[in-house]
């Protein structure tokens, strides 16, 4: 069993691991203020890219959790730190909402907006605003050589009342069936994501942790990126979900709440 004393640094998991569609879990706020009063830090950490820090900043006030945009990293940040890293200020056609856009533009990015422009990459977000032209448009480059980015790899996203609404995964299958050409995929459970909150926040590998409730992304993500894992069941995962999978957390707590009554036992 690994030491949970040494992590420093917890990567949360947003829906299901701190709250369930517009109501906090049990003991979210407690939970921060115990690693607050134990000297050790969090970042929010999500897949959805059709949404930036400033929007979750405010779902997150919304519901008594007040924090600032640099607790919050989203799969949109994480891509266009890895591609300024490969060339920074390059031209990307961007399939992604308005506030993707932003977080582009703001990087640096040039974003090409026609067919007329051959970009450096092709970079495929959670769109709601998705077109037939966009993605026409974008399958045409990729087919031309341009390389292929993904910002994570979800099939659906969850909303209240146990819905979904389609999400990147779906739209990499999609052009997947037309080019057939499959993208780098930058978010979790890959391991790049943990390489630009490394590289933005200069964090000790050894010393972070992933919490979330989905084995296929936030654990495998520990597995993928080396660094601690740490299962909660208050979102999808079930126990016996867990008990026939393959994938396996380094700890397993019913919520937060437990997670966190456990830290605060640490210096006893």
């Amino acid at each position: 069993m690994l030491n949970l004393k040494k992590i420093k640094h917890f990567l949360l998991d947003m829906d299901g691991t701190f709250y369930l569609g517009n109501n906090l879990i049990d003991g979210s706020l407690q939970f921060l203020s115990i690693l607050k009063e134990y000297e050790k830090d969090f970042l929010f950490l999500t897949n959805n890219s059709s949404k930036n820090s400033s929007e979750y900043k405010k779902k997150l006030n919304s519901l008594g959790c007040i924090i600032e945009e640099d607790k919050i990293f989203t799969s949109g940040e994480a891509t266009a730190i890895y591609l300024n890293k490969r060339k920074k200020g390059a031209k990307v056609y961007l399939l992604g909402t308005h506030l993707l856009e932003e977080e582009f533009l703001n990087k640096g990015f040039h974003l090409v907006k026609g067919k007329d422009e051959r970009p450096d990459f092709v970079v495929l977000g959670f769109d709601t605003t998705l077109t037939y032209e966009k993605v026409w448009i974008a399958c045409d480059f990729i087919r031309a050589g341009v390389e292929y980015i993904a910002t994570h790899p979800d099939y659906n996203c969850p909303l209240e009342g146990g819905k979904y609404m389609p999400d990147t995964g779906a739209m990499i299958k999609m052009i997947e069936a037309s080019t057939g050409k499959l993208p780098k995929i930058i978010g979790k459970p890959n391991k790049y994501i943990i390489e630009a909150i490394i590289e933005k926040y200069n964090l000790n590998k050894e010393e972070i942790a992933i919490v979330g409730d989905r084995l296929y992304t936030d654990i495998k993500l520990g597995i993928n990126a080396g660094i601690t894992s740490i299962l909660v069941l208050s979102g999808e995962t079930t126990k016996e979900m867990y008990e026939e999978s393959n994938i396996k957390a380094d700890y397993i707590f019913p919520s937060i709440k437990e997670l966190g009554k456990a830290i605060s036992t640490l210096g006893e």
